[in-house]
């Protein structure tokens, strides 16, 4: 499924998490009323950002860990029905331990 996709430089291809359907209270949420998730799981990770003098800074995270990224950062796709995010390794606020 993400086999097809390489992020370049400081991308990571993340796949949202599912948010619950339903409230506390038992009611049901249509698909309006959510709100993004923030919260993923890391499916591919890009090589790294290039610096100016020509060596490559690694990227900290790796396949499978589970991050919170930014409300509003990134690029929303669609690969086999699946909905995943490229972000920056900026975008990226934590890792979940």
């Amino acid at each position: 499924m993400v086999a097809k996709l390489q992020p370049l430089a400081d991308r990571l291809v993340v796949k949202p998490s599912q948010k619950e359907e339903m409230t506390k209270g038992g009611i049901y949420l249509p698909d309006t009323a959510k709100e993004k998730p923030q919260e993923g799981e890391v499916v591919a990770v890009g090589p790294g950002k290039m610096t100016d003098d020509g060596k490559r800074i690694p990227i900290d995270l790796k396949v499978g860990d589970k991050v919170i990224y930014s409300k509003y950062g990134g690029s929303e796709i669609k690969i086999d029905d699946v909905e995943m995010i490229i972000l920056r390794e900026s975008d990226i606020l934590a890792k979940k331990v």
